[in-house]
């Protein structure tokens, strides 16, 4: 939206290639001006792109930009989830000090994703510890119906979820998954939560479930030299779950 408003504030015309990429941009980071983020400047620059890049159905455009990252999504190891769009936020009060860092999984089809319980968990703490955060989330985000769900891979994160967005959200999967309802955006929804937890006296559990799993017991990071898309796996985790169990988010370790 920015750069498209640069191009017209200095009286210059984006070629339609550069306007179709800049309307492909902010129809995905608004989540076709759905999202919560969302501003007028976006819904005019999607207007005056669509017409440059001589774009006739922007929502067709839209939902086939959306079908095209869900498919790669889905394709994606667990490493390359939850690494792909993680931030982390540091905090420092009375009660706590440390890295929070939450990642987002945005998606036509969320089921895809979660169906992946019990491999992107033992991931989450892996990339928790080896990042040395207090604490790790991972929300997919349904573009479509415009919902969340929260993975949580241990009790720091669940009693921290639970303090930010309310104990009266639904937690399924022996406290692994919070539905966050309409919450879809990290920025407006789920970060300005957690700091306001936080501020308001949050404090770490003293439990602390998988995460006391040593470094050394963490596997390594592999890619298979015959998979055509590179992917990075991660082999000898001692988290991994065994054939026929789960992944457990409580632990009195």
């Amino acid at each position: 939206t920015i750069i498209a408003h640069t191009f017209l504030t200095h009286n210059r015309r984006p070629s339609t290639e550069v306007a179709g990429m800049l309307l492909c941009a902010i129809l995905s980071d608004t989540l076709n001006l759905q999202g919560p983020t969302t501003t007028e400047w976006d819904r005019l620059m999607v207007a005056v792109l669509s017409e440059i890049a001589e774009v006739d159905d922007i929502q067709f455009l839209a939902s086939q930009q959306f079908k095209a990252k869900s498919k790669e999504l889905a394709g994606l190891s667990a490493h390359g989830l939850v690494h792909g769009d993680q931030k982390s936020f540091s905090f420092k009060t009375d009660n706590f000090v440390g890295d929070v860092g939450f990642a987002v999984v945005e998606t036509t089809d969320d089921e895809v994703i979660i169906d992946r319980l019990d491999e992107l968990l033992p991931e989450i703490v892996a990339c928790k510890k080896e990042k040395e955060l207090s604490a790790l989330f991972l929300a997919v985000v349904n573009i479509v119906e415009l919902k969340g769900t929260l993975l949580i891979c241990g009790p720091t994160e669940l009693s921290l979820a639970k303090a930010a967005f309310g104990e009266n959200c639904k937690i399924t999967n022996d406290g692994a998954m919070m539905d966050l309802g309409k919450r879809v955006s990290r920025k407006k929804d789920y970060i300005p939560e957690i700091t306001k937890a936080i501020k308001n006296g949050w404090e770490k559990p003293i439990h602390r479930g998988a995460s006391t799993v040593d470094l050394k017991e963490l596997g390594h990071l592999e890619v298979d030299p015959l998979d055509p898309y590179q992917r990075v796996v991660r082999k000898g985790s001692k988290l991994e779950p065994k054939a026929g169990e789960h992944f457990t988010v409580q632990s009195s370790n």
